[in-house]
C-alpha cells in the first residue's frame, strides 16, 4: 500500500512561487507514474502534471506549462511541484497521486493512490 503525504501549500500573492512536496512510502517508487492534480472551488479535479517515478521528462497541462515544474528525488522517494508566476486561478487543493504504470497518464481513474491534498491560495 502506497502512502503519499503532500506538504508546502500556503497563501501567496499573485506572481509569487511555492514548492509542493509529495513523500511516498510503501511501494517501489520507480515503478509508478507520479501525478499532480488540483481541485479549485466549484470545479472538478484536474490534471496538472506528471512524471515517471524513475525520472525523465515531465508532462503538463497547458494551463500550467511554462510556469510549473515537476521534479523527482528518487533517493528520498519524493516528487516536487515548483509553481512560479502563480495566478489567482491557480487557487486549489493540490493532490499528489501514484499510478501503477510507467505510462504517462493524465486521467484521474488511472491513478491508484492519492494524498490528502494541500491548499494553495493565490491572492490578487
Amino acid at each position: 500500500q502506497v502512502q503519499l503525504v503532500e506538504s508546502g501549500g500556503g497563501l501567496v500573492q499573485a506572481g509569487g512561487s511555492l514548492r509542493l512536496s509529495c513523500a511516498a512510502s510503501g511501494g517501489t517508487f520507480s515503478t509508478y507514474t507520479m501525478g499532480w492534480f488540483r481541485r479549485a472551488p466549484g470545479k472538478e479535479r484536474e490534471f496538472v502534471g506528471g512524471i515517471r517515478g524513475s525520472g525523465g521528462m515531465a508532462y503538463y497541462a497547458d494551463s500550467v506549462k511554462g510556469r510549473f515544474t515537476i521534479s523527482i528525488n528518487n533517493a528520498k522517494n519524493t516528487v516536487y511541484l515548483q509553481m512560479n508566476t502563480l495566478k489567482p486561478e491557480d487557487t486549489a487543493v493540490y493532490y499528489c497521486a501514484a499510478a501503477r504504470t510507467v505510462a504517462l497518464v493524465r486521467e484521474i481513474r488511472a491513478y491508484d493512490y492519492w494524498g490528502q491534498g494541500t491548499q494553495v491560495t493565490v491572492s490578487s
